[in-house]
């Protein structure tokens, strides 16, 4: 009896908008994030702009979580829409740690590998704004999403690499003559890198969603 009252019954199809809502937020954060590492006089603006646009994140995470408490019909199980929105308010939270350690050590000039990897986070905060509004036919959009998902695992790879070479460079560079520019610029790597990690997080969970509905 309750599979049909559920059958019957509309979906909360806010959750949709939601999803959106917050995508649109983390690509808006990762653009910011972009600006922040053209470095100059506008560094701590642009922070500025990433933290609002986290912040505004985080009250459309509130909405999230709390509509799954309310909702008696969701259009996918309760735990995989809290797994969804974290894995994106995670990915948004690690731009605004990315900007704060910026702020900290006031860093205005930054690596080549760096503004490429804050580029890698605009090409992930696309694709996933990309997938959400498919998300609300799985089955009808499920190709196009695998092929999403598996843009942003490679993008993370890619970051992976990128990692890699910046913080070789930067230890043979500026870190042979300035130990402490190597461990300013080696924190900063890492939270970019970690900005990688949390979209890469959003595709094996928006992968799972597909998985299990078609």
């Amino acid at each position: 009896m309750f599979d049909f009252i559920k059958k019957i019954m509309p979906r909360e199809d806010k959750f949709f908008d939601l999803f959106e809502a917050h995508a649109a937020m983390s690509l808006a954060a990762a653009k910011s994030l972009h600006a922040v590492f053209n470095g100059g006089k506008e560094t701590v603006t642009n922070c500025a702009a990433l933290m609002r646009h986290e912040d505004d994140a985080d009250r459309i995470t509130d909405d999230v979580m709390q509509a799954i408490r309310k909702s008696f019909i969701t259009p996918f199980d309760r735990s995989d829409i809290k797994n969804l929105i974290t894995a994106m308010d995670d990915a948004i939270d690690q731009m605004n740690k990315t900007a704060k350690v910026i702020l900290l050590y006031e860093v205005t000039k930054f690596e080549s590998n760096m503004r490429e990897m804050a580029g890698e986070s605009v090409r992930l905060a696309e694709l996933s704004s990309e997938a959400m509004p498919l998300l609300r036919n799985v089955g009808k959009n499920s190709n196009r999403l695998h092929q999403l998902t598996k843009q942003m695992i490679e993008i993370e790879d890619e970051s992976d690499q990128r990692n890699e070479d910046g913080l070789k460079a930067l230890y043979w560079g500026k870190g042979k003559k300035d130990p402490m520019a190597f461990i300013v610029g080696a924190e900063i790597y890492d939270h970019l890198e970690k900005v990688a990690d949390r979209f890469e997080e959003v595709a094996h969970v928006m992968s799972g969603i597909v998985i299990e509905h078609v």
